[in-house]
């Protein structure tokens, strides 16, 4: 039997109706999938492969068949997850057979074959093939795999609100958008979150309805399935509409569910809440990048400074980047990198006219007014995140104390 180099095989138990499409999606997403009839045949592939890491087994068709499939994934001391296509009478015959593993998760139908592949790449996050000598073995972090590709996901935080993390947050996206990137912003603020209403999308999609509306059976749905595509071309999902029953929102469920989406996507854009709350920090866990708007006053410098201090407890000081907001006006720029100990990544110059204008039209101000300066200050940062030479900053005169002095615009 031949292997596909490099890749995690996924054993397949399906009707023939649903192997290959499923199958097709496996490929793409970089698994190689491998198609079983029965429980037999099973066996004999376990016993011959070392590097099957999980397998989809259908509960629904045959259900005698299939529980045999799943309880030989459990044996020989090497556990297998398995998503297991079910209905209500296979899961009661679930709670009295042989206990399952913990990772194992369920599907029913109807179902699309890109959710499955989603929901699989999900399942393998916290583990990776590695070598034993035999082959590929599920073992640890995936996040090290040679996958096709792997976008990058940067986070919007601050502890303090009011320092334009939401400003930040859609126009950045919106720069990386206008230099051909595929941009995914998530609202991950589930108290005060206004992406949307910035953006004056209305009715849009919220991750706590979608998976609510799972709990009720209909089909499991990606983050991308989930997102609605702003007239910029930026696709946004919140993650809830309302601070009230947000407790479905799982914050590793969460966290497996963005970074599986930066498998199709180049950025995954997370506007936070300004909090240290479990959410938050399963998801700073996964963020390469975070990015702290801070303003040039006072309140705004504290709170940074008190973040520097938190951020080395949480291991994420290294991922940490100033950005300075309202760069033009109070604390000048050298006295704000010299008290917060941290150098400036990057400085958004102060056009609150523009920004209101932009929220009142629900457009980004990257859209609305590509040559205004401000703009040019979304697009410097958005080159620097992308490795891209930019031009040096102009300087402009403002008045401290009294008198002229020359600072970064």
């Amino acid at each position: 039997m031949t292997t596909s180099v490099g890749r995690l095989a996924v054993a397949v138990l399906l009707p023939k109706t649903e192997l290959e499409p499923v199958a097709q999606e496996l490929r793409t997403g970089g698994f190689d999938p491998i198609p079983v009839r029965d429980s037999q045949e099973l066996e004999a592939i376990l016993s011959s492969r070392r590097d099957i890491v999980v397998a989809i087994v259908d509960l629904e068709t045959d259900p005698d068949s299939g529980l045999d499939a799943w309880s030989l994934l459990h044996e020989g001391g090497r556990p297998i997850p398995a998503l297991l296509v079910v209905n209500a009478s296979t899961l009661d015959r679930l709670a009295t057979a042989a206990r399952g593993h913990d990772d194992d998760e369920y599907v029913t139908r109807p179902y699309s074959a890109e959710s499955i592949r989603w929901r699989i790449e999900a399942m393998c996050i916290r583990s990776v093939a590695v070598d034993d000598g035999s082959g590929p073995v599920l073992q640890t972090s995936i996040e090290s795999a040679d996958w096709s590709h792997r976008g990058e996901m940067i986070a919007i935080f601050n502890p303090k609100g009011g320092v334009g993390k939401t400003t930040l947050a859609t126009n950045l996206a919106a720069a990386l958008v206008t230099q051909g990137k595929r941009v995914l912003l998530v609202d991950a603020d589930t108290v005060t979150g206004h992406v949307t209403s910035s953006l004056s999308m209305e009715g849009v999609a919220t991750v706590v309805d979608a998976w609510r509306d799972e709990q009720e059976g209909a089909a499991a749905q990606t983050f991308d399935e989930l997102a609605a595509v702003h007239s910029s071309g930026l696709k946004v999902l919140p993650l809830t509409s309302s601070p009230i029953h947000t407790e479905i929102l799982d914050p590793l469920r969460v966290a497996d569910a963005i970074t599986a989406a930066r498998r199709t996507n180049d950025y995954v854009i997370v506007d936070f809440h300004p909090s240290y709350s479990p959410l938050n920090r399963a998801l700073f866990d996964r963020a390469d990048r975070i990015l702290v708007p801070v303003t040039p006053d006072l309140p705004a410098i504290r709170a940074i400074v008190q973040l520097r201090d938190v951020a080395e407890e949480l291991g994420m000081r290294e991922r940490m980047a100033m950005v300075i907001n309202r760069a033009n006006t109070g604390v000048s720029v050298a006295d704000m990198e010299r008290t917060v100990g941290m150098p400036s990544f990057g400085q958004i110059r102060s056009d609150g006219l523009l920004l209101v204008k932009a929220a009142n039209e629900g457009r980004t101000a990257v859209e609305m007014a590509p040559r205004e300066k401000i703009v040019g200050d979304f697009n410097a940062l958005a080159a620097r995140i992308m490795g891209m030479p930019e031009a040096e900053p102009a300087r402009s005169s403002l008045r401290l104390f009294g008198r002229a002095v020359s600072a970064r615009a």
